[in-house]
Parts: structure tokens; sequence; C-alpha cells
């Protein structure tokens, strides 16, 4: 029955928590043969599944800061953070244990503008660029999904070329 009892505290103590926040970047670049934008995906170190660069806030640092550092430090790229989010997801973040607490993950775009041979946590993960609609495919995380094809929709209708005015109209 001990066992019960410690599984009934550990699922109670799940639900009554808050989200935890983490912060995000969106790393992304433009091809520029077809002006078609790419993110970078990357792998996790625990389980090998597709995600981007995150982490635990910082004493110190605004969001958007740490996001750009995670960029950094997981996949060695760096580049213009966007200071305000683009949105956010949710995910279950596995704790020792077993335990599984619920993470809000705050979201910077990221223009890369460098690709650094060395870096923190280089050949621990692996690294992809691929085209929004790959990434939303590979991703686990329904919210992220629609943040990626999301934020490609924003930025392909904000970054439209402007048509020539017709001087005999």
């Amino acid at each position: 029955m001990n066992i019960l009892n410690r599984i009934a505290s550990d699922v109670r103590l799940m639900f009554r928590r808050p989200a935890r926040i983490q912060y995000a970047a969106l790393c992304f670049r433009i091809r520029k043969k077809r002006g078609q934008i790419e993110v970078l995906l990357i792998t996790s170190r625990d389980t090998g599944r597709w995600v981007i660069p995150k982490g635990w806030p910082m004493e110190g640092r605004q969001s958007f800061a740490v996001a750009e550092r995670e960029a950094y430090e997981e996949a060695g790229v760096k580049g213009r953070p966007h200071k305000e989010p683009i949105g956010y997801y949710m995910y279950q973040k596995g704790l020792s244990q077993g335990l599984k607490v619920p993470c809000k993950v705050q979201v910077y775009a990221l223009e890369v503008d460098e690709l650094c041979k060395n870096f923190p946590e280089k050949g621990q993960r692996r690294l992809e660029w691929v085209s929004c609609s790959e990434a939303a495919a590979r991703v686990a995380e329904p919210g992220l999904k629609t943040l990626i094809l999301d934020f490609e929709r924003t930025w392909t209708a904000s970054h439209q070329p402007v048509p020539a005015k017709n001087a005999h109209a």
C-alpha cells in the first residue's frame, strides 16, 4: 500500500504545481537562392527526439537572452534574437525518479548569422536545418508544431516582395 500512497502523492504534486517556465530559440535562416525559410532542429540528449534549443531561466538575464545563450550552448549558433516571444508551447518535462512536471516554453525567434565550429554541447546532439513543414513533422509536441507553422506563415506574409507600381495606371 505504501507504493500506492507515494504514487498518489506524486500525482497530486504534479497537478498542483504551476507550470515551470523555460525559454527557447526558434533558430532560422533564409535560403538565399529560393528565399525559403529553414529552422534548426537538434536532438535531445536523453531521448534523441527532435527539439529546439531551450533552457531554464538564468538570474540576471532577460528571457530572450537566455534563449540566445541556449542556442549557442546546444547548437553552436549565434544571431539576433527577437526581443518579443513568438508564442509558447506546453510539454511534460521528465525529471529524475520518473516524475513529470508541466513546462511552459516561451519561444523567441533567432535569426542565425554564424555557425560555430566549437560549442559546449558539440558532439552530444545531432543538428539539422529543415523546412518548417519538415520541422513540424519531426517534433513531438503539438504546440511546437503549430508554433513553427504559424511562424512560417507570419514570416512569409510579412516578407512578400512589394509589386512594382505600374507607371501607366
